[in-house]
C-alpha cells in the first residue's frame, strides 16, 4: 500500500470515530445515566465490567491471530471462516455458561442475573463483530472496516435517542432498555459484517472439526496470552490502590486515580485506531517483503504529534480542566493527572512498534516483555502507593509504559534490521521545545477561557508541526490528491 493510501484510510477511520464515539460517550450515555439515576446505571456498569473480565476466554486471541494470518494468506479466508465461526460459537457457549455460574457464585440474583445474561450475550456479539472485522481489515478493506467500527454506536444513538424522547413511550427510560438497545445494535452490525465476509469468502455453511479447532487454538494462544498480560499491567494499578491502602482512604484514592485515568482512556481510543490499520498492513507488507520504512515514519510522525501535543496541552491546563469536571476532587486529581496523561506517549509508540512485532510473529518476545512489565509495575506500585497513594500508581503506570515502549522500540529495530536514522529525532526534540514554550506563554498571558486557550494552542501546535517538518506538507497534499 502506498503512503498516501495509508494516510487517507487512516483519516477516514479517525474522522468517523471522532464524529460518532465522543457524541455517544459525552452526549447519549451521559443523558442515559442522568435519566435512570446513578444507582441503576451503577448496577449496569458493575455487571458490564464483570462480564468484561472473562473476555479472554471469549476470544482466546482468535481476532489478533486471524488479522495477521488472513492478511498474509488471503486464500485461507474461505477455508478458515467456517471453522473459526463454529469455534467462536462454541467459545461463546462456554463463556456464557462460565459467566452465569460466576455471577451466581458472587451473589447475583433477580434483576442482576437478567442484566448479566443479556450483557454476556452482548459481549459475545461484540467479539463476533471484532472477529468479522478482522477479516475485512486483513483484506485491506479499510473504508468498509471504518464504517463497521462505528455502526453499532450509530445504531445505539438512534435507538436510545428515540427511547429517551418522553412522547414516544409513556414509561420512563429503564436501564434494561439500554441493554436491549445494545443487543439490537450489535445484532444488526454483526449481521452486516457477516454478510460482507461471507460474500468475500463465498461460503455459507459451518464445519465442525475438533482437529482444526485444536490447531487454531494452539496458534492463537500466544495472542490470548499477550492480551491477558497487557490487560494485567495496563489495568492492575487501580486494583492495587484498593488492596494496598487502608480501607478508610482506599476507595477515595481509587476514585481519584479513575478520574485522571478516564482522560487517558479517551486518548488511547484515538491511538488504538492506528493499530487497527497497521496490523494487517504490516502483516501483508512483511509477507510480500515490501518496504516498511515510509509507513513506519508516517505513523511515527503522526502519533508522536498527537501524543506529545495531547500530553503537553492537558498537563498545562490540568487544574482548570479537572476542577471543571470534578469540582470536589479536581485539585487532587490534577496531581495524579500530571503523571498519568504522559502515558499516552509511550502507549502510542507501542501501537506502532508492538504492532510491528505482532505482525512479524514475534509473540514470544512480546509476551516476555509484557511479563517483565507486570513485574516492574507491581514492584513500583508496592513501593510508591503506601507513600504517594494514587500518585504512586500513576508513576508506576508511566514507568511501566515507558519501559515496555523502549524495549519494543529497540527490539523491533534490531529484529527487523530497521535503520535508526529513519526517525526525525531532531525535529521531534525541536517540536517539543517550541511547543512547551508556546503553551507556557499562552497559559500565562492569554486572557481567554479554557476552551479558547486549548483551541488556540492546538492551532499553534499544528503550525509548529508543519514549521519543524515533523508533519511534512506532502502528507496533506497526498491526502487531497487521494481525495
Amino acid at each position: 500500500m502506498k503512503q498516501k493510501d495509508f494516510l487517507f484510510n487512516l483519516l477516514i477511520l479517525l474522522f468517523l470515530n471522532l464524529l460518532i464515539k465522543p457524541f455517544w460517550l459525552l452526549g447519549v450515555e451521559v443523558k442515559i445515566q442522568n435519566t435512570v439515576g446513578s444507582e441503576n446505571f451503577g448496577l449496569f456498569f458493575a455487571v458490564f465490567n464483570f462480564t468484561f473480565l472473562l473476555n479472554t476466554l471469549l476470544d482466546f486471541g482468535l481476532t489478533g491471530f486471524n488479522n495477521k494470518n488472513i492478511a498474509q494468506n488471503t486464500q485461507l479466508l474461505s477455508k478458515h471462516i467456517s471453522g473459526i465461526l463454529t469455534l467462536k460459537l462454541l467459545l461463546g457457549i462456554i463463556y456464557l455458561f462460565v459467566v452465569l455460574l460466576a455471577g451466581i457464585g458472587i451473589g447475583y440474583d433477580g434483576e442482576q442475573i437478567r442484566i448479566l445474561i443479556w450483557l454476556a450475550f452482548n459481549q459475545f456479539l461484540n467479539a463476533l463483530i471484532l472477529y468479522l472485522r478482522s477479516n475485512i481489515a486483513a483484506l485491506l478493506m479499510f473504508k468498509t472496516d471504518s464504517i463497521l467500527s462505528v455502526l453499532d454506536k450509530l445504531l445505539m444513538i438512534l435507538i436510545c435517542g428515540i427511547l429517551l424522547k418522553s412522547n414516544v413511550i409513556d414509561q420512563p427510560f429503564q436501564i434494561i432498555w439500554y441493554v436491549y438497545a445494545q443487543t439490537a445494535s450489535y445484532l444488526i452490525a454483526a449481521g452486516v459484517a457477516l454478510i460482507i465476509v461471507l460474500l468475500k469468502a463465498k461460503i455459507i455453511r459451518l464445519t465442525w472439526n475438533f482437529t482444526f479447532f485444536r490447531a487454531i487454538l494452539r496458534k492463537s494462544f500466544p495472542f490470548a496470552l499477550l492480551t491477558l498480560l497487557m490487560t494485567i499491567y495496563g489495568r492492575i494499578d487501580s486494583v492495587m490502590i484498593e488492596r494496598i491502602l487502608p480501607d478508610s482512604i482506599a476507595a477515595y484514592q481509587a476514585g481519584v486515580f479513575a478520574s485522571a485515568f478516564r482522560f487517558l482512556d479517551a486518548l488511547v481510543m484515538i491511538a488504538y485506531l492506528f493499530s487497527v490499520i497497521l496490523l494487517p498492513l504490516f502483516s501483508k507488507m512483511l509477507k510480500c517483503k515490501e518496504n516498511l520504512l515510509p509507513i513506519i515514519t508516517s505513523a511515527f510522525s503522526l502519533l508522536f504529534f498527537f501524543s506529545v501535543t495531547s500530553a503537553v496541552l492537558l498537563v498545562a491546563y490540568r487544574l482548570p480542566l479537572l476542577t471543571y469536571f470534578y469540582p470536589q476532587i479536581g485539585t487532587e486529581s490534577a496531581r495524579v493527572f500530571l503523571f498519568i496523561i504522559p502515558c499516552i506517549i509511550p502507549l502510542s509508540m507501542t501501537y506502532i512498534f508492538g504492532t510491528l512485532l505482532t505482525a512479524n510473529g514475534s509473540l514470544r518476545i512480546l509476551n516476555i516483555t509484557s511479563a517483565v512489565a507486570i513485574g516492574v509495575n507491581i514492584a513500583i506500585n508496592f513501593t510508591l502507593i503506601p507513600m504517594l497513594e494514587a500518585r504512586g500508581a500513576a508513576i508506576a503506570s508511566l514507568s511501566t509504559q515507558t519501559s515496555i515502549a523502549i524495549m519494543q522500540f529497540f527490539i523491533a529495530f534490531k529484529l527487523l534490521k530497521i535503520p535508526f536514522s529513519i526517525l526525525p529525532y531532531f525535529r521531534c526534540l525541536l517540536y517539543i521545545v517550541l511547543l512547551i514554550t508556546s503553551v507556557y506563554f499562552a497559559n500565562c498571558y492569554l486572557p481567554v477561557g479554557l476552551l479558547p486557550s486549548l483551541l488556540i494552542c492546538s492551532g499553534i501546535a499544528l503550525l509548529l508541526a508543519f514549521t519543524t517538518k515533523l508533519i511534512p506538507i506532502k502528507f496533506i497534499v497526498s491526502l487531497f490528491e487521494k481525495a
